[in-house]
């Protein structure tokens, strides 16, 4: 990758190379995934009659909105789903599950966790941590989780014991800020049965950050009840501003709309001002964005593994979603990698990412993220709290030749630190 706009050392532009080889049957089948997803996506635009009449917002109290209600038909054909809130109201993927979860559950139900702990975020949202705003323990929701098997797998024997006589079984399709495999689509479908056979009334619910059009299908096409997801990752395409989705049942998104704005008014109030046009902009884009995130992070496995660094997963690997993570033992390894990768972005190259208290999680957390839109980790990112292992977690990329360089770029502040 020779180039006058970066000095790369000879070691690094060496790596790059043998990289690349080792990219090239992963990124065959990532573009096939994109094509087949891309067509899902346009025959969905087509089906719903999308035109430019759509794209116009509105204001006040949003009666009446086509290009809202629309884009939830659109999002829900994409989706496999007979129903979908698309709204830019939500501030987060974490928004987005909490409203999920506060419009299905009642006080006195329960939800187990049948993928160990969720992402810090939802900590006290679960009221396991921190003061209390009103998480559903306040609300006498009861919370379990069922612990994963050392290989960091789900436990699927113990499934229907867990399950039996909840609410909701909840499972985060995504590792999180943890070293165990992400969930594909075929394994949701097999806890999906499973917990069909234990107790068909239970609500399967999927947290599907970070792996929309990563495969074929998705969860909703696999046997869950729910899906949730942010705007600013997969499905926005890194043009839609802010947002999120709920996608899957029709009665229980009639539950969860009731819960967004108000109960009696539910999805028939809310405006769109001027955001609908980016977020049909960043679904049809999608499939595409996505496969440059995930070309990559399997370079970024190719690279940090030729280092020495422990990848999970690695460049050959399946993958469910576009998180890579890398394992670096000490924080000032973090830091290098974190300094790297924003030295990579397009927005903000210049500033020196910090480990800070992040609201939402539980350790100081260092962010590198040079984004259009803040926090986007579709676009090029890489985080982790700063604990044992030391592990980056990078996602995105809106281009793969320049999340090429980010790695890179990373891999050169790593060779140059003196940990």
């Amino acid at each position: 990758m020779k180039q006058p706009f970066f000095n790369f050392s000879d070691r690094i532009l060496a790596l790059s190379y043998e990289a690349g080889g080792i990219c090239r049957g992963p990124f065959s089948e990532i573009e096939e995934t994109a094509a087949f997803n891309a067509c899902k996506v346009l025959s969905a635009f087509q089906k719903h009659r999308v035109g430019e009449s759509h794209f116009t917002g509105t204001t006040g109290y949003g009666y009446g909105d086509r290009g809202r209600d629309t884009l939830d038909a659109v999002f829900a054909s994409v989706f496999g789903a007979e129903d979908a809130l698309v709204r830019h109201q939500f501030v987060s993927g974490t928004n987005a599950i909490t409203t999920a979860l506060f419009g299905v559950l009642r006080p006195g139900d329960r939800m187990v966790s049948v993928s160990g702990t969720p992402y810090d975020t939802l900590h006290a949202v679960l009221g396991l941590r921190g003061k209390n705003y009103g998480s559903l323990k306040d609300f006498g929701i009861q919370y379990e989780e069922l612990p994963l098997r050392k290989d960091g797998k789900v436990d699927l024997e113990k499934i229907p014991e867990a399950v039996k006589g909840a609410k909701i079984a909840y499972l985060q399709r995504s590792r999180g800020y943890s070293l165990r495999p992400s969930i594909t689509v075929g394994e949701i479908e097999r806890i999906s049965k499973i917990i069909r056979t234990a107790d068909k009334n239970v609500i399967f619910m999927v947290d599907n950050c970070y792996g929309e059009f990563v495969e074929k299908r998705e969860p909703t096409g696999a046997g869950a009840d729910l899906i949730i997801g942010s705007l600013i990752k997969n499905p926005g395409g890194g043009i839609a501003r802010t947002g999120g989705y709920i996608a899957g049942r029709a009665d229980l998104i009639e539950l969860c709309a009731h819960r967004m704005t108000s109960p009696g008014a539910g999805r028939d109030v809310g405006c769109s001002l001027d955001e609908t046009k980016n977020m049909y902009m960043g679904l049809f884009l999608a499939p595409e964005v996505t496969a440059a995130a995930l070309k990559t992070a399997v370079y970024a496995a190719a690279v940090f593994s030729k280092m020495g660094y422990r990848v999970l997963p690695a460049a050959h690997e399946y993958r469910t979603d576009v998180i890579q993570a890398v394992v670096l033992k000490s924080e000032e390894r973090l830091l290098a990698f974190c300094r790297g990768i924003q030295r990579g972005a397009p927005v903000d190259s210049f500033v020196t990412p910090q480990a800070w208290d992040m609201p939402g999680y539980e350790d100081r957390v260092v962010m590198a993220a040079g984004a259009f839109h803040m926090g986007a980790s579709i676009e090029l990112s890489a985080d982790g709290p700063v604990r044992e292992p030391y592990a980056a977690w990078m996602q995105g990329g809106l281009t793969a030749a320049t999340g090429r360089l980010g790695v890179l770029l990373a891999a050169q502040e790593l060779d140059s630190c003196t940990d």
